[in-house]
C-alpha cells in the first residue's frame, strides 16, 4: 500500500459515519448523521434547497450550500425530520447521475450489506 493511502486513511474520522438514504429511508435515521443524494429543484436564496431524493420523493435540504449548485448534489448532515436534512457538508455530483443505481447502494447500506458501509 503506498504512503499517500496510509495517510490518507489514517486522517479519516470513522468515528460518526453517515449513513446512505434516500427519502424513505431517511424516516429511520432522524437524528443521526446521514448522506443523501439530491436532484436540486429549487433554493430559496435563504439556506434551503428542495431537490428530489433519488427515490423519486421530496427532501428539503437546510444550510449553507456552495453557490452555484449542480444538478445532483450529495450532503452530509443530520436527519433533521422525515422530509429534511440540516447539511453540514455538500458537494456537487455534476449534471448527471444514474439516481436508480445510487439509491441501490442506499437500500444495499441498509439492509444485509450494511456492515459493509458503516
Amino acid at each position: 500500500m503506498s504512503l499517500l493511502l496510509l495517510d490518507l486513511l489514517k486522517e479519516m474520522d470513522t468515528s460518526n459515519p453517515a449513513v446512505f438514504v434516500n427519502a424513505e429511508l431517511l424516516r429511520l435515521h432522524v437524528g443521526r448523521r446521514v448522506r443523501a443524494v439530491i436532484q436540486v429543484m429549487r433554493s430559496d436564496g435563504g439556506g434551503s434547497v428542495i431537490g428530489k431524493s433519488t427515490d423519486e420523493q421530496q427532501l428539503v435540504v437546510k444550510g449553507h450550500p456552495p453557490a452555484p449548485l449542480s444538478t445532483f448534489v450529495e450532503v452530509i448532515g443530520i436527519g433533521d425530520s422525515n422530509q429534511s436534512i440540516r447539511a453540514e457538508i455538500w458537494t456537487n455530483f455534476g449534471d448527471v447521475l444514474d439516481t436508480a443505481c445510487y439509491n441501490n447502494v442506499c437500500q444495499l447500506a441498509n439492509g444485509d450489506y450494511k456492515h459493509l458501509f458503516i
